[in-house]
């Protein structure tokens, strides 16, 4: 998109562009998502940046109107398999707050120099700008929607020190973090142990009946479970976490909100996370935002393959469909090898048990170092030493095509494991099973094809 094309995307407040770009107003020194309804600036006070971090460096502070720091992640990061897209879903993972710009580097295979130059060279921000941005909408989370004193909340940040934080606060939202937690309308306190409540935002519509079906079709016995009506449903799951382990709940709701000027695609899924450790907090909401696959651009998918006859009716039925990932990559593997019912079996056996249930949810799923001692010279025990010892990397920065070369080449995984494998615990948008008819023409959104006739009942994934 040119300069002039973003300006129309600002002056016609097109939602469908919310986290692809940012753009700021020179006269008030504020920055904002596309969709923001205040008064349209002029044109020659605009600036635009690819990221938050950029305006923020730049100088600008966050609209308290329209949170453009709360906006769905640009859909180019789950997309792309370069070494931007890599580092962009590693820092959001919190990779660069638990182990520096050097870690991030190491698990890209280039330079902290390198990566420091790609990532400013494309985004205008490096991966220390993009980690303090990540860091400051936690922090606000953390501050409007719980009741951890500020000391606290700082370090569950990520932030280095006290001082960092609220010069950090301070900067991007131009507020002290006390005055930004007194701010918040209609606060709904919590505590981790009694949960921390979330909107999970996601752009145009939400096929959400299509994921929650998935959910509790493959739903694991002790891990997870959905509850509830159809059209009401509850996904809960449990999840392990740098710092700790972690129970999350997320409600079912259909892929539209209500304003005053009527329905609109776009929305949220109302979700609460239970965290040992609040530091977790953006790695848990990353995670599950690669679950449920909020990040997608639904306007593309839909465009490109709606022109297709044979999908174009069934785009036209659900449009907005999604391609649920993975909470946990290591798992998916796991359970893609063994099938549902083994992986309960492996849960009871061999998972690490809550410190206290909550109904149904007893265990985390266990870690592949714990499978490969107990299931040695098995298929399994393979894989799972594989992914222990990191000879295979599924994290949200590993390489697509090395991880899927290094899977292919171990015992007991056959093409169609491994691109179950590659498509939800990878994100590919882009795979098709051996053996199933899915033309160049719907490419780059072959898995999203899939699922499309999946939920038509005319394929079985």
């Amino acid at each position: 998109m040119d300069a002039d094309t973003r300006f129309e995307a600002v002056r016609s407040r097109d939602a469908r562009f919310d986290g692809a770009f940012f753009f700021a107003v020179e006269t008030t020194g504020i920055y904002c998502r596309p969709s923001c309804p205040a008064v349209t600036p002029k044109r020659h006070n605009v600036r635009f940046f690819t990221t938050a971090a950029a305006a923020q460096g730049s100088g600008f502070r966050a609209c308290r109107r329209c949170r453009p720091d709360a906006v769905p992640g640009s859909a180019d990061w789950n997309v792309r398999a370069d070494v931007v897209g890599r580092a962009m879903r590693l820092i959001g993972d919190g990779v660069v707050d638990r182990e520096g710009v050097a870690g991030l580097a190491a698990r890209l295979g280039y330079s902290a120099r390198q990566v420091q130059r790609q990532l400013t060279a494309e985004l205008g921000a490096g991966p220390v700008a993009l980690a303090r941005a990540q860091r400051a909408h936690t922090a606000r989370v953390l501050l409007q929607t719980t009741d951890l004193s500020i000391t606290e909340i700082a370090f569950a940040s990520g932030f280095a020190s006290v001082r960092q934080f609220n010069d950090t606060i301070r900067a991007v939202y131009a507020r002290t973090p006390s005055a930004l937690r007194t701010a918040a309308p209609a606060r709904r306190t919590a505590t981790p142990s009694a949960g921390i409540p979330l909107r999970l935002a996601h752009r145009g519509p939400y096929q959400a009946g299509y994921v929650f079906d998935v959910l509790a079709h493959e739903a694991v016995a002790g891990v997870e479970e959905v509850t509830g009506p159809v059209g009401a449903r509850t996904y809960r799951r449990t999840l392990r976490l740098p710092y700790g382990t972690g129970i999350a709940a997320v409600q079912e709701r259909s892929g539209t909100v209500r304003t005053a000027t009527g329905t609109h695609p776009g929305g949220w899924l109302d979700a609460r996370l239970h965290l040992t450790d609040p530091r977790d907090l953006t790695t848990a909401v990353q995670r599950l935002r690669r679950l449920f696959d909020l990040d997608s651009d639904p306007y593309a998918v839909d465009e490109r393959l709606g022109a297709d006859p044979r999908l174009a009716p069934l785009v036209a039925a659900r449009p907005g469909l999604r391609s649920p990932g993975a909470a946990d990559p290591e798992e998916v593997a796991v359970r893609a090898l063994t099938g549902t019912t083994e992986a309960a079996r492996l849960v009871q056996r061999h998972g690490k048990a809550l410190d206290a249930p909550c109904g149904s949810l007893t265990h985390v799923f266990p870690e592949p170092a714990v499978l490969a001692e107990a299931e040695p010279d098995t298929p399994l025990g393979t894989l799972a030493a594989a992914l222990a010892d990191g000879t295979v990397h599924l994290d949200p920065g590993a390489d697509r095509d090395d991880a899927h070369a290094a899977l292919r080449a171990l015992p007991g995984l056959d093409a169609r494991t491994v691109a179950v494998v590659r498509s939800r615990a990878l994100g590919d948008p882009d795979v098709a099973p051996p053996g199933v008819d899915a033309p160049g023409s719907w490419r780059p959104w072959r898995t999203y094809a899939l699922h499309h006739l999946r939920a038509a009942g005319e394929l079985e994934l």
